[in-house]
């Protein structure tokens, strides 16, 4: 609990006031080594327990979370300034996790493979030992339990860096697990910025990295790994296409464009930012879109009624601006929002808030339609053919996500079967249930989390081969 290493100390802000929340000790070497052994000793009892022993505990962690939904959520939202009607769906996914992995835990088994002669062999499913999981600050304490559910089913030890800018509720999840049973230091919290993440990365006790973010971030990460030969899941960045036929139903497409587009402020990494209409109904969708956009509620995240919150800090806001009036001066057309939002609530007066921004007249060349913006704004495309839509959506460095919208199911399936990405919604957009994988193509990273597909990456395989009569030597 107390910093081992003095080092750097950095200011968190709380997005929804610009307020100081807390002072953040970074953590240096020292502290991460501490970290990592004490994971490893944890880890040589947690790996040896049954599983259904480790899906006890995880249980029991899942139910704490459950029960201390409105405090987690309330916590969420003060340092990340998404809305509290949100942070309770995040804080929902997260015991949902920890459920799901705890009820896998007691499953996981290798094979029995017959072999002639009576001889027989087998795998043993084992675990990888300590894990690093390095997370994001749009979705903390979910990220963290997306990487903690499947690291603890499979019998790993976990230490944790969350983001800089949201370094509060993870530190929460690692009471709860604590109060659930785990062994003494099974999950670890470290908190940094980029240095505490290269201690990581580069220990020699770490067995494996999970990391969400960024993609130079995430190439850096990969780097660093190579030289260890340590095994990584990178869950990156994405400019995600979602496409809107003419036969869709048009209310149901307008909620999926505001889901693709402004949830968390727009601080999604898979959000369909470039949304694709057909341009026999592109002028009624886009005054839809419009119309309601300018409804969205913002404002102080913690009232109920909210549904647009602050943006994660300052130099983020001033970034989403600007990527506005560059795409402003490339010709795109603001139709709604895009300028700064100053709440009548004066303790708000300083937060880092902005209106939901949707830009027409755009092109595939304009940066705002290639490069990831991150925050809430939508630029609408129209097309003409089903052809020609899938050439342009897949016409990207990124393949995290995708999304259609249509009434015939068999065109459905084969536009998702063409796109180029990990992830892809049929007529809704953004929903993640525990039970699918979720993880990108191309330059939106690799490996899986969620869903029995994780498991892979949070364990390792060992081969028995077994002789039942002596051995015959070739020499």
């Amino acid at each position: 609990v107390q910093p081992a290493d003095g080092g750097q100390v950095e200011e968190v802000y709380e997005p929804a006031t610009g307020r100081v929340l807390c002072k953040l000790p970074c953590s240096g070497e020292k502290e991460v080594d501490l970290a990592v052994q004490s994971a490893k000793a944890a880890f040589k009892i947690w790996s040896q327990m049954s599983g259904m022993e480790r899906c006890r505990v995880m249980l029991e962690a899942a139910r704490i979370i459950r029960e201390q939904r409105e405090e987690i959520a309330t916590m969420e939202t003060i340092n990340n300034g998404k809305s509290i009607f949100e942070a309770r769906v995040d804080i929902d996914i997260s015991w949902q996790c920890l459920e799901y992995y705890a009820g896998l835990a007691g499953s996981l088994a290798g094979e029995h493979i017959q072999l002639p002669g009576g001889c027989f062999g087998y795998t043993r499913r084992e675990p990888l030992g300590v894990c690093v999981g390095i997370g994001a600050w749009n979705y903390p304490f979910q990220i963290a339990c997306w990487k903690a559910g499947p690291a603890l089913a499979c019998g790993n030890a976990m230490v944790f860096k969350p983001s800089p800018f949201t370094p509060v509720s993870v530190v929460r999840l690692a009471e709860i697990f604590t109060e659930a049973g785990v062994p003494k230091g099974l999950f670890n919290v470290v908190q940094g910025g980029a240095a505490t993440g290269q201690f990581l990365c580069h220990h020699p006790d770490v067995a494996k990295i999970s990391f969400t973010g960024s993609v130079p971030t995430g190439m850096k990460i990969m780097e660093m790994a190579a030289k260890g030969i340590k095994p990584v899941t990178l869950e990156l960045g994405g400019k995600s296409p979602l496409i809107i036929f003419s036969d869709c139903s048009l209310e149901n497409a307008v909620n999926g464009a505001l889901m693709a587009n402004f949830l968390t402020q727009g601080e999604v990494c898979c959000n369909g930012t470039r949304v694709f209409v057909e341009r026999k109904i592109l002028d009624t969708f886009t005054k839809e879109v419009v119309k309601r956009t300018q409804k969205i509620k913002i404002g102080d995240p913690l009232l109920e009624d909210t549904r647009m919150g602050a943006l994660i800090n300052r130099p983020h806001l001033n970034r989403v601006q600007a990527f506005i009036k560059q795409a402003k001066e490339q010709g795109a057309e603001v139709l709604c929002g895009g300028d700064l939002y100053v709440p009548d609530d004066p303790k708000l007066k300083n937060g880092y808030y902005m209106r939901p921004c949707v830009l027409g007249n755009c092109k595939d060349d304009m940066t705002c339609v290639k490069e990831e913006i991150f925050g809430p704004v939508m630029s609408i495309l129209p097309f003409d053919t089903e052809e020609e839509v899938l050439e342009r959506a897949n016409a990207t460095k990124y393949g995290l996500a995708g999304g259609v919208f249509t009434r015939d199911i068999q065109k459905a399936h084969r536009v998702v079967a063409a796109l180029k990405a990990g992830m892809c919604f049929i007529n809704n957009y953004n929903a993640s249930p525990v039970e699918l994988p979720f993880g990108g193509y191309k330059s939106s990273g690799f490996g899986r989390e969620n869903g029995r597909a994780a498991i892979e990456y949070y364990s390792q395989l060992k081969t028995v081969c077994v002789e039942m009569g002596d051995v015959e030597s070739v020499f």
